[in-house]
């Protein structure tokens, strides 16, 4: 008990550079308050106490205006930011280092008993005012952006925004982004300052074309490869260096 409120505490820690000491995040921040709330009336609900359960849960959403009922399945180091207009639904399941801010819902779209509620995968991290509606997986580690409406199951690693929910940034392998790295750091490109995890429709374009220009110069090396084994007096030139002059534009337009 006391090593899951350690976690617990320690979470809010790690993702809330407000939090001072723990004397505060124990005493002020109601996303704490309404999980301890959660995890005695989950207890409850598991031994069969459905009713004290409930009453526990609707004295939390007073306290703390985040309504978790007790039947959710929720993980380790869970963390409501701010939290205020919450709701977590009955056939939730919540994994582990999972982030949801203010107006989140887990809610579902029908009345039928059942699965109805969404499941959320590891590390997975919820905006502020999204609503995640049905029996769907969001896989580990994506992110929903504020205010989206998913409906449909999100694979892992991708970003999520809009009315319905879309995909818009889905990540690539380490391999693929070292390869667009070395191509960045040659044309002296660094997508206008934006990070790869922001959906810029402009730096989408510029990292599209880096990627085709990269696959373009691999078959050019295997071509020139294949010349040479067939004429050995063929002689395969270095490429013209770029001028990082032609690309001071760029750089005085995010200065």
């Amino acid at each position: 008990m006391f090593e899951r409120l350690r976690e617990d505490v320690g979470s809010v820690f790690h993702r809330d550079p407000a939090a001072r000491n723990t004397f505060e995040v124990l005493t002020n921040y109601p996303g704490l308050h309404a999980l301890l709330f959660y995890r005695v009336a989950h207890s409850l609900w598991c031994r069969g106490f459905k009713w004290l359960a409930r009453t526990i849960s609707t004295l939390a959403r007073w306290l703390t205006g985040i309504e978790i009922h007790p039947g959710a399945v929720i993980g380790r180091r869970f963390f409501i930011d701010h939290g205020m207009g919450v709701v977590i639904g009955e056939t939730t399941v919540i994994g582990d280092d999972v982030t949801l801010y203010q107006g989140v819902t887990l809610g579902g779209t029908s009345w039928n008993k059942g699965k109805r509620h969404p499941t959320l995968g590891n590390g997975v991290v919820i905006g502020a005012g999204a609503k995640i509606l049905g029996p769907f997986e969001v896989g580990d580690r994506a992110k929903v952006g504020s205010n989206s409406v998913v409906t449909k199951a999100v694979p892992a690693d991708a970003t999520v925004v809009g009315i319905p929910g879309r995909v818009i940034v889905k990540r690539d392998s380490e391999a693929e982004k070292d390869k667009r790295r070395e191509m960045e750091q040659r044309m002296g490109f660094d997508a206008y300052g934006v990070t790869e995890e922001m959906p810029d429709p402009v730096a989408r374009a510029v990292r599209s074309l880096l990627d085709h220009m990269h696959v373009v110069d691999d078959r050019i090396e295997s071509m020139c490869k294949a010349l040479q084994r067939v004429d050995k007096e063929y002689r395969n030139g270095a490429l013209p260096a770029i001028d990082e002059e032609d690309f001071d534009c760029v750089r005085d337009d995010k200065e």
